[in-house]
């Protein structure tokens, strides 16, 4: 099922998909029961639609956020986020199926997918309801780095990932909410807010389980989480950060701010 997902290219039907799967995997733990995880070979890249076209990061245009065309293109960089997410979830489920993890690990990440499907197809409408559209604008190419890099090491992935990548959501979302309700733009708004609910829980999901495999190999987590994002991720992190959300997802301040522009944790 989730190799289905990662090889379907169109953004609507890809997440149509993701939801049914999820609400199948779902209505047999309710019922009790569960699927056999079994083995799969994921692609190397998710299949993607023709558009949008996928530009350097630093070939991707800029625009002013206040502008109607820079809410624009405020929304459909947050839907291209929100369509790889799908897709790193259900490469998640696929990808490390050697290492053996309780069926929570599943669920969670079931659910995870379903709700950035969710997300997705909220923002696609938003887009739709300003004569826009997903794929009208280019989109950054490298959303999928993370995943290439972290394709042979889980906790990798669950420190970059959902501990890292997702928990910058938590810091920017706010703003973004105040540029759109000020806009009286309320689809936008609700989409948002959302969102920025839901993925508290996806960067709990992967700090929970970055702790779990932490714990069953004896590892010091803070210092695992430093090394392996030090490994990984292709930046500095970034303050300010949404210290009460992250602290709500199960990242304290000394996780992130000893990576933070090559600064020590304050205090």
């Amino acid at each position: 099922m989730a190799v289905e997902v990662l090889c379907t290219a169109d953004g609507r039907e890809k997440t149509a998909l993701s939801r049914r799967h999820a609400a199948t995997w779902q209505a047999a733990r309710a019922a009790g029961t569960m699927l056999p995880v079994g083995r799969a070979c994921p692609p190397d890249r998710p299949a993607r639609p023709v558009k949008p076209d996928l530009l350097d990061p630093r070939d991707v245009p800029r625009r002013r956020p206040g502008s109607a065309q820079g809410r624009i293109a405020m929304l459909h960089a947050v839907a291209h986020i929100e369509l790889n997410a799908v897709d790193l979830h259900w490469d998640i489920i696929a990808r490390f199926t050697d290492t053996a993890m309780p069926p929570g690990f599943y669920d969670d990440w079931v659910k995870a997918a379903d709700e950035e499907s969710r997300h997705f197809n909220m923002l696609c409408d938003c887009l739709e309801e300003l004569d826009s559209h997903y794929g009208a604008l280019p989109a950054h190419a490298g959303m999928w780095r993370a995943a290439e890099d972290t394709a042979t090491d889980l906790m990798g992935r669950l420190a970059v990932v959902p501990m890292v990548l997702e928990a910058r959501g938590l810091d920017v979302t706010p703003g973004m909410i105040a540029l759109f309700d000020g806009a009286g733009l309320g689809s936008a708004v609700e989409a948002l807010r959302v969102i920025y609910a839901e993925e508290v829980h996806h960067v709990a999901y992967g700090s929970k389980w970055f702790h779990f495999l932490c714990g069953r190999h004896a590892l010091d987590p803070k210092e695992v989480f430093h090394d392996l994002v030090r490994r990984y991720f292709h930046g500095i992190l970034k303050p300010p950060f949404n210290e009460e959300k992250r602290a709500e997802a199960g990242l304290p301040p000394d996780f992130y701010w000893p990576l933070a522009e090559g600064r020590a944790f304050p205090g």
